[in-house]
């Protein structure tokens, strides 16, 4: 994994793991990697992986479940999902649109652009 200096690293872990929860590749009330495999995964201490594993406990997007491991909770896609546009919406959303006033781009040619994404993206994925 390829850590970014200006974002805390067991953050870091927890977008691996939103991603992994949005992607579908860990599916909701199935068990996910324990936290000696994740710091083994990713490289770091496991005390960092614990923060990661604490944090996403508090967001209730994992539980788990004593003796056994850690699980994705029941409605722990719908939490990532929710937090994820928040933060889309917070952070990432501001910038596009200052961009998008510096360089007089239309709603109407975003639109166009994504439209062509997701077509793109439709056709690789056949």
């Amino acid at each position: 994994m390829n850590y970014d200096n200006s974002k805390p690293i067991y953050l870091q872990i927890v977008d691996l793991f939103y991603e992994n929860i949005l992607s579908k590749k860990w599916r909701e009330e199935e068990r996910i990697p324990s936290v000696r495999e994740v710091a083994m995964m990713v490289e770091v201490n496991p005390n960092t992986a614990i923060r990661a594993f604490t944090y996403l406990q508090e967001q209730n997007v994992i539980h788990n479940a004593r003796g056994i491991g850690y699980f994705v909770s029941k409605n722990g896609y719908q939490s990532v999902l929710n937090i994820k546009k928040k933060e889309f919406i917070k952070q990432t959303l501001p910038d596009v649109f200052k961009k998008m006033g510096l360089l007089h781009i239309q709603l109407e040619e975003v639109t166009s652009a994504y439209n062509q994404y997701i077509k793109t993206t439709a056709h690789e994925k056949k």
